[in-house]
C-alpha cells in the first residue's frame, strides 16, 4: 500500500511537470494569436495577459489591402510546390539509377554527393549568387527553386536509394520477363513500393522553403517577387515595429500549413502501412 501511494505521488508530480512544460510551450503561441488581434503595433504595448488589450481585425485588413501579402503567399506556395515536385522526381530517378544500374564512377559519384552534404549551404552562397547572375535568374522564383533543388538532391538521392535497395530485385526481373522497359519498371513496380519514402520526401521538400529566409533574401529583390518570410520580416525591422501586423501574417501562414500537415501526416501513416514488402 505504501509503495502504491508513493507511485501515485510520483504520477501526480509527473503530470504537474508535463502541464507546466505544456504551458511554457503553448503560451508564446497564445501570445502570438493575442498580438494578431490586439490594437496598436508595438509588442511593448501588449499586456502579459493574452487578449487583455481588446480585439480588432484591422491588422488583417491592413495585410490584404495595403501590402502584397496575397502575392507573397502565392509566391511561397509556388516555390514550395515546385520544389517538392522537382525534388521528388529528380531524386527518385537518380536513386533508381544508382540502385539498379552499374556504370563507371558510380561509387565516386555517390561519394561526391555525400561529401557535398558535409558543407553547409551558406558556404556556397557567393557561388550561387554568381551563377544566378550569369543565367539571369536573380529576382526570379525559378532561380530560387534551382537553389533548393541543388541543395536537396544529394542527400535525398542517398535516402531514396537506401530505400530502393530494400525493394526485391525479383520484382524487376519478373516485370522484365514480361517485356517491361526500365522506365515502366521504375514507374509501375519500384515507385509504388517506395511510396512511403517519396511521400516523406515531398513533404519535407515542401516544408523547407515555406519559411526559409536566407536564400530568398539573397535571390529576390522586388516586392511582387518576395516570399512570406521576407515580406513579414519587413514589419519588424529597426525602422519599423509592427509586431501585431507581423503576428497577424504569421497566424495566417500557420493555419493552411497546419491543415496541410494534418492531411499529409495521415498520408504518411497510410503509406507506411501499405508499403511493406517481404522477399
Amino acid at each position: 500500500m505504501k509503495a502504491r501511494g508513493i507511485k501515485k505521488i510520483w504520477g501526480y508530480i509527473a503530470i504537474a511537470f508535463l502541464v507546466l512544460v505544456s504551458l511554457w510551450v503553448i503560451y508564446p503561441l497564445v501570445y502570438l494569436v493575442s498580438g494578431a488581434f490586439a490594437p496598436g503595433s508595438s509588442i511593448a504595448q501588449l499586456p502579459v495577459k493574452p487578449f487583455g488589450s481588446g480585439f480588432t481585425l484591422e491588422h488583417f485588413t491592413y495585410l490584404f489591402k495595403r501590402t502584397d501579402y496575397v502575392q507573397w503567399f502565392l509566391n511561397t506556395l509556388y516555390v514550395s510546390v515546385l520544389t517538392a515536385i522537382t525534388t521528388t522526381v529528380v531524386s527518385a530517378l537518380s536513386a533508381y539509377v544508382f540502385s539498379r544500374f552499374r556504370f563507371t564512377m558510380k561509387k565516386q559519384m555517390m561519394m561526391a554527393m555525400l561529401i557535398l552534404q558535409i558543407f553547409p549551404s551558406i558556404v556556397g552562397m557567393v557561388a550561387m549568387y554568381v551563377i544566378l547572375l550569369r543565367i539571369n535568374a536573380l529576382d526570379t522564383l525559378w532561380g530560387l527553386v534551382l537553389i533548393y533543388l541543388a541543395d536537396n538532391i544529394p542527400y535525398n538521392t542517398w535516402m531514396v536509394k537506401s530505400y530502393v535497395d530494400t525493394v526485391p530485385r525479383s520484382l524487376d526481373e519478373a516485370a522484365r520477363i514480361d517485356g517491361a522497359s526500365h522506365f515502366y519498371i521504375f514507374r509501375k513496380v519500384v515507385m509504388p513500393v517506395a511510396k512511403p519514402i517519396l511521400v516523406f520526401l515531398a513533404i519535407s521538400s515542401f516544408s523547407a522553403p515555406w519559411m526559409d529566409f536566407i536564400f530568398p533574401k539573397m535571390v529576390l529583390r522586388s516586392s511582387e517577387k518576395m516570399t512570406l518570410a521576407i515580406g513579414l520580416f519587413g514589419f519588424v525591422t529597426e525602422k519599423k515595429n509592427d509586431f501585431t501586423v507581423f503576428a497577424a501574417g504569421s497566424l495566417l501562414i500557420a493555419i493552411p500549413f497546419i491543415i496541410f500537415f494534418v492531411f499529409s501526416q495521415n498520408l504518411i501513416v497510410t503509406s507506411l502501412g501499405g508499403g511493406a514488402v517481404k522477399e
